[in-house]
C-alpha cells in the first residue's frame, strides 16, 4: 500500500451558489424590498465583525454567467457553525428570492508534499497557522472551482509512490508560487465530503491572471495527466454598501 499523504486542516468550508429569482424580486413593494436588502446588509456586517475578530472569514461575490448570480464563501473552526451560518441566512426574507445552485463543504488543508522535516508543532508556526486560518481577502475577482486526482489505468495518482508525487507537486507549485502577489489560492479538502476531492478558491485584482494560471498548469504532468476538473465559478466582489443598488429594479 502506498503512503498516503497526511494533511494539516484549519477551518470549515462552505461555498453556497444562488441564482436570483429576479421575475419574482419584481412583484414585491418596494419598500418591503429594501427591507430584505437592509437584513441582508446586517446579516452581512456580522460576518464582517467575525472576520475583523479573526474567528473565522467569508467571502461575497457576485458570479457571472448563468451557472449562479451570487457566491458566499464561510469559514468557520467547526461545521456546526457552517450549519447554523446556513440556517441564518435561509431565514432571511431575502433567501425567498434566491435559488441555491451548487454547494461544496470542504476543510482548509495543507499537505506535507511540500514540507520539510521538523520536530516543530505545525499548528503554532504562525506561516502555516495563517494558511490553515486565513483572512480571506477582498479582492476584486474571484475563481472557484472543485478537482481530483485522476484514477484510471495507468494515470492513477493514488498508485504512484510518495517520492513520485512529492517530485511532481514541486514542480506543480513552483507554478504556482510564480504568480505570488497577483493571485492567491486557497485549497480545501473533500474527500469524503463532497463530490470531488477538493475545491480551490482563487482570488486577484485581475481576472485575467486566472486564465493564465490554469492554462500554464495545462502544461505541467499534475494537471494534464492526473487532473480532473469540475465547472469553474468566476466573478467580481459584491460590498456591503453596494446591495442596495445591485438589488435596485427602477
Amino acid at each position: 500500500m502506498n503512503e498516503a499523504a497526511k494533511t494539516l486542516d484549519g477551518w470549515y468550508s462552505l461555498h453556497l451558489f444562488y441564482a436570483i429569482d429576479w421575475t419574482s424580486l419584481k412583484t414585491v413593494p418596494e419598500d418591503d424590498r429594501n427591507t430584505m436588502v437592509q437584513d441582508f446588509k446586517r446579516f452581512l456586517e456580522g460576518l464582517e465583525t467575525v472576520h475583523q475578530n479573526k474567528e473565522g472569514s467569508h467571502a461575497f461575490y457576485n458570479i457571472t454567467g448563468q451557472k449562479a448570480d451570487l457566491m458566499l464563501w464561510f469559514l468557520r473552526p467547526d461545521v456546526k457553525q457552517l450549519n447554523q451560518l446556513e440556517n441564518e441566512f435561509n431565514k432571511l426574507d431575502i433567501s425567498d428570492f434566491l435559488i441555491p445552485t451548487y454547494s461544496y463543504v470542504s476543510i482548509v488543508e495543507l499537505s506535507n508534499y511540500l514540507a520539510g522535516d521538523s520536530d516543530e508543532d505545525p499548528y503554532q508556526n504562525p506561516h502555516v497557522r495563517a494558511r490553515l486560518y486565513p483572512e480571506v481577502p477582498r479582492s476584486e475577482y474571484v475563481c472557484f472551482y472543485p478537482m481530483d486526482k485522476r484514477r484510471d489505468g495507468e494515470d492513477n495518482w493514488y498508485m504512484l509512490d510518495m517520492d513520485h508525487r512529492r517530485s511532481l507537486m514541486r514542480s506543480h507549485g513552483l507554478i504556482g508560487r510564480s504568480y505570488a502577489g497577483k493571485v492567491k489560492q486557497f485549497i480545501t479538502g473533500s474527500v469524503g465530503l463532497d463530490d470531488y476531492e477538493w475545491g480551490v478558491t482563487l482570488f486577484s485584482d485581475d481576472m485575467l491572471q486566472f486564465k493564465k494560471l490554469i492554462y500554464e498548469m495545462r502544461f505541467d504532468e499534475v494537471s494534464a495527466r492526473y487532473g480532473d476538473f469540475g465547472a469553474f465559478y468566476v466573478g467580481n466582489i459584491l460590498n456591503i454598501d453596494e446591495l442596495d443598488t445591485f438589488f435596485k429594479l427602477n
